[in-house]
This record gives structure tokens, sequence and C-alpha cells, in this order.
């Protein structure tokens, strides 16, 4: 079928624990500024209906998503050596009580950056064989 693309490995990322995976950011945001009141993730428009929206439209070359505290404290560890479990685990510790209900609001979040195609997911199982491989 001409545009049919089949989900990767859906029914293995289904069984797995949120908890055990690992995220990692794309490589679509460009830069993630640290400011003081938290992170700018910086999205490049790249598509052709995106660059001529910037050209006739007059639209800004990039998307800039500004982060509340916590948003940044999790968008800054998703870089792939941490799984959601830790990373609730130091979110919790830093944040404390501000965070709570913090697991829903974890998935929720990070389910709206897998949506945008900013975040993918790496198994643990994974991460051990690119540890043991790097040996």
């Amino acid at each position: 079928m001409i545009g049919f693309k089949p989900k990767k490995n859906r029914h293995q990322l289904e069984s797995q624990n949120l908890l055990d995976m690992i995220p990692v950011l794309t490589n679509r945001i460009s830069v993630v500024q640290k400011a003081e009141e938290g992170v700018t993730l910086v999205l490049p428009r790249r598509s052709w209906l995106e660059r001529q929206s910037v050209k006739w439209l007059k639209q800004p070359e990039a998307v800039q998503i500004h982060l509340d505290d916590l948003g940044s404290a999790v968008v800054a560890r998703c870089i792939g050596n941490q799984s959601v479990g830790e990373i609730a685990d130091e979110i919790h510790k830093h944040f404390g009580e501000a965070a709570e209900p913090l697991l829903p609001r974890l998935a929720k979040f990070m389910e709206v950056l897998e949506a945008n195609g900013l975040l993918t997911w790496q198994s643990s199982t994974e991460m051990n064989h690119d540890k043991l491989t790097a040996r």
C-alpha cells in the first residue's frame, strides 16, 4: 500500500514497562538552550511546507518551546543513560511534593514529546548491550 508505514515494534514496546524504558531526545532538536527560567527547545522548520511558510508568511525559522522547571529537569535527563524510573526518582528527590502526581504527569509529558517526534525510546536491554560492546 502506498504511504503505509508499519508501526515499529509496536507490540514489543507495548509489552515493556514504561519505568524500564530509556528516553532519548531525537536529533530533530537542534539546540537546547539553558536559561535562568528553564530550558527552551529550539526546533528548526525543515519540511518543504514549513520552509515555504517561513519564506512567504514570514513565520519564524524555528519553533521555540519554553519549558517550566519540572519539564526542564526531565528533558535534561533524556539523554539515553537513565530509565524513566530513575528519572522519576531524581525528580521526586529534587522537587518533592511539588511534582505530585509524578508518574502520570511524567508519562503524559513523555507521550506528548514522543507524539511530536521529539523523543524516541531505547529499551534497557539495548542500553546494557551498548555498554557491553563499548568495553
